[in-house]
């Protein structure tokens, strides 16, 4: 299964549920409480579509999609954005790094291209990266892409809890701690006029206040 959690993405989910739907047969949109549409696009496009009436966060969007994932016994979900920033022809590398690896968890790695990113996400992808690879005793060289694979009986054991955009950083480490294998893949870096979902402040004092309890657990 495909996942793709979104938030007022009618003018891409489009494209992008047809485009990815050439390598995963089943598409899962999760809108979390769009007003333009979006879950419309994508039903149109052949996906499922999971509404939430207002927007609850893209940690619990993709968690109400993992949930999905797990009463149809899918055995991975591939999650990726709906706006268009990640390529569906880099999925295939996503599978053949878990079966050649063992991997339970792969993620894109924009950074093979990262002239590419804008400055200040790249900057701030860098910072955020070294703090949790510090952590983690262990390379993580892209912590905050969205381009995942994720196998599903794993990630319902970590009992992730996170609802926000720290919900890439809490799993990176959930895997970790659980000993499993994480994989990273290069992914191309497709930048138009999109606009962020992150909120500069909040999400960062969101993810500041996660990095500070995951820190002190480690320390315990």
């Amino acid at each position: 299964m495909a996942l793709l959690p979104c938030l007022n993405e009618a003018a891409a989910v489009g494209r992008v549920v047809a485009a990815v739907r050439e390598f995963v047969d089943c598409v899962l949109v999760v809108d979390d409480g769009s007003s333009d549409g979006t879950s419309d696009v994508a039903r149109a496009a052949g996906a499922e579509v999971i509404r939430h009436p207002t927007p609850m966060g893209k940690g619990f969007a993709l968690a109400a999609g993992l949930d999905r994932a797990r009463e149809r016994e899918f055995a991975w979900v591939l999650t990726l954005d709906g706006d268009g920033q990640h390529a569906p022809a880099d999925i295939p590398r996503f599978f053949q790094a878990a079966e050649a690896g063992g991997a339970a968890l792969v993620v894109g790695n924009r950074m093979v291209a990262a002239h590419s990113m804008p400055v200040i996400r790249r900057w701030v992808n860098r910072w955020m990266s070294r703090r949790l690879s510090r952590l983690a005793g262990q390379d993580l060289p892209d912590s905050q892409c969205g381009f995942r694979l994720i196998r599903v009986d794993v990630w319902n054991r970590l009992g992730l809890h996170t609802r926000h955009f720290e919900i890439e950083s809490e799993m990176l480490m959930g895997f970790v701690r659980a000993g499993q294998v994480v994989a990273f893949v290069p992914v191309q870096v497709i930048y138009k006029t999109e606009q962020s979902k992150i909120h500069p402040w909040r999400d960062t004092i969101r993810w500041f206040r996660w990095f500070r309890s995951a820190r002190r657990s480690d320390e315990q």
